[in-house]
């Protein structure tokens, strides 16, 4: 059965029309959202409420690895929730087991812990590091440096962690123990390694984004971070890297670290790794994998269903070469972007991304803003996401066409000369 077809099929739902107004009645105002609806997709196309088509380059904000309704997707949801979807990690689950393997025969980890999101992955994250802070380093008060302008989740935690005020506003007193040194700036690492070790203070750890996704689609610099992995061997800071973006292909190579020649002690994914089924993923080195029974746990983390989702997913990754396609089709897209960038010069200053992860900046000092190209472009067909105020993102299913990549571009386009005009 083809996409498109298991996207026809008949779909459960109320015979009540949809509202916005009722919407908002009855769930939380945490998202500022678009006037869209959507109810069914199929491969890199979604339709709303009322029948309209969209190219989707959002894919749930770079989670919708295989697009929407692929079929080995669809295979895997039924067999699974046919044979078991839950039980307790009190027992072993053979889907976990076979999950964790995949992984760690595709990567640089030795062990892996499951759980829900991104952010309960760099929950973890972040557990492990200060517990290997406090009993290996012996470190009283252990420091994690993190990034301005990173992003790592929503917890009290992670949005301590994330280098963004205007994430944490309200929500002090936040977590204690982290500092904020500059992206892609060496020196600063430095210093704070140096200064920070001071009476019971000591950086225990470095978390950091290879590419910054929500900070405005920012690739690391190779050589920044080589010399942080120098750092880390020297002083035996642990080194973690926040995959759950950039990770499961989307740069065209299985895990951002690839592109940078190093490798981490500890790096996490969720997003990509489950096509759409929440599932989160933290790895690490077996050196580190320090935790003992009841020291960290998740009840859904790692069941049977997100288990056999996901493997289908990273079988399909294989199987379809999808790889190469998300570097031949990232290269046409930036390549694209940048056509129209030389034509706009007066409001488009980059373009820049890895893979199917890309970013157009738009020019700090005019008044034009993301979030006006993302409306015109959704009115014109193509649904994306800002990156910051000042950064339109491309992030489309990593199974996207050039025929796709084309149509996008040409909306892109009408959708500048609209917000320019």
């Amino acid at each position: 059965m083809s996409i498109q077809s298991l996207a026809e099929q008949p779909t459960i739902s109320s015979d009540i029309p949809f509202s916005a107004d009722s919407f908002n009645e009855v769930v939380m105002s945490t998202y500022g959202r678009f006037p869209l609806a959507l109810e069914r997709g199929a491969g890199c196309r979604v339709w709303d409420t009322q029948g309209k088509e969209y190219l989707d380059f959002v894919a749930g904000i770079a989670t919708c690895t295989l697009g929407h309704a692929h079929p080995a997707m669809v295979e895997a949801v039924t067999r699974q929730i046919q044979k078991l979807h839950h039980v307790s990690n009190l027992y072993y689950i053979p889907e976990q087991g076979q999950l964790a393997k995949w992984i760690v025969d595709h990567s640089c980890a030795d062990k892996v812990f499951f759980c829900n999101s991104g952010a309960e992955a760099n929950e973890a994250a972040i557990k492990l590091a200060r517990k290997y802070g406090h009993t290996v380093l012996e470190i009283a008060n252990p420091i994690i440096l993190t990034a301005h302008a990173s992003f790592h989740g929503r917890t009290l935690a992670t949005v301590t962690a994330t280098g963004q005020p205007k994430y944490q506003k309200h929500f002090d007193p936040l977590v204690p123990g982290f500092h904020y040194v500059n992206y892609n700036d060496i020196r600063a690492v430095e210093a704070a390694v140096t200064e920070l070790d001071e009476g019971n203070y000591r950086v225990a750890a470095i978390l950091i984004e290879p590419l910054q996704g929500e900070g405005g689609v920012r690739p690391g610099d190779i050589a920044y971070f080589k010399r942080l992995r120098e750092i880390c061997d020297e002083t035996g800071i642990l080194l973690i890297f926040d995959e759950v973006q950039v990770g499961m292909g989307r740069s065209g190579k299985l895990w951002g670290y690839e592109h940078l020649g190093v490798e981490p002690d500890i790096f996490t994914s969720a997003k990509g790794l489950g096509g759409g089924i929440p599932i989160g993923a933290m790895m690490s080195k077996k050196f580190c994998a320090i935790f003992q029974p009841g020291e960290h746990a998740s009840t859904f983390g790692g069941n049977p269903f997100a288990c056999g989702v996901a493997l289908s997913v990273c079988e399909t990754l294989e199987k379809e070469h999808i790889l190469q396609n998300v570097t031949e089709q990232g290269a046409h897209l930036r390549e694209g972007l940048k056509a129209i960038a030389l034509k706009y010069p007066q409001y488009i200053t980059e373009v820049r991304g890895w893979g199917l992860i890309n970013g157009m900046e738009i020019k700090g000092d005019i008044p034009l803003t993301a979030a006006e190209i993302v409306k015109a472009a959704m009115e014109a067909g193509l649904l994306l996401v800002p990156a910051g105020p000042k950064v339109v993102r491309f992030v489309p299913p990593l199974t996207v066409t050039e025929a796709e990549i084309n149509q996008a571009l040409k909306a892109v386009e009408k959708a500048l000369a609209k917000v320019i005009a």
